[in-house]
């Protein structure tokens, strides 16, 4: 049985993961016959946005390891636990936390840096050439995990698929419905709730990624 570990950032579509987009990737992920192992970094959260008023609260701190527990049941382990021959894939749901918590972008646009717990985590998938799904806004991080001339997606957004190719990757622009991939590298991406109107748009691209990230482990 193939094992997919599943990068979150906390929880909630304004400060953390996005809780659709990763209950639909761990579902696919089952569904395909497959198991997975959640995971997320032992860090403060950016900040703690109020869901119902969007307003962030300026006096509470959140762990993004201790929120991303909610998606994952309790059963989560630190980044740093990871022993990479146990795994044969890695997806990371999208979500603000993806721009906020797993690296600086919603900060800092194109000089922005992936956080160094996450960058060594993904890293070592990329070095051992097994393959990574990026969901949503997650793909921002693709040009600096694996360099030059990388391709991926966040959709259609002119401004952040900017941002993508002056890291020194090369966006695709394409639909809701759509996934990229990056043979060479073994890079999966698709827009998700960048582009999604409801949970079904969202879903089609979402299963499509789990099925390529699967036949390319």
């Amino acid at each position: 049985m193939k094992k997919v570990a599943v990068l979150l950032s906390g929880s909630g579509v304004y400060d953390g993961t996005e809780l659709h987009e990763s209950v639909l990737a761990l579902l696919e992920i089952v569904k395909a016959g497959a198991s997975y192992q959640c995971f997320a970094p032992n860090i403060a959260q950016l900040h703690v946005v109020n869901h119902l008023t969007g307003e962030a609260e300026e006096t509470e701190t959140r762990n993004v390891l201790v929120e991303s527990a909610r998606i994952a049941r309790g059963e989560i382990k630190a980044v740093d636990e990871l022993n990479i021959s146990e795994f044969d894939a890695l997806v990371i749901p999208g979500g603000f936390g993806a721009a906020k918590n797993l690296c600086s972008f919603a900060v800092s646009g194109a000089e922005h840096q992936v956080e160094p717990s996450v960058k060594d985590f993904i890293s070592q998938f990329a070095v051992k050439h097994k393959p990574v799904g990026f969901i949503c806004i997650a793909p921002i991080m693709i040009p600096q995990l694996y360099g030059q001339g990388v391709s991926g997606t966040i959709g259609s957004d002119a401004g952040t698929a900017a941002a993508f190719d002056l890291q020194g990757g090369q966006h695709k622009a394409v639909g809701v419905h759509e996934i990229v991939v990056d043979e060479e590298h073994k890079v999966v991406s698709t827009p998700a709730y960048m582009l999604a109107a409801d949970i079904v748009e969202a879903h089609s691209g979402i299963s499509k990624l789990i099925e390529k990230v699967l036949q390319m482990a």
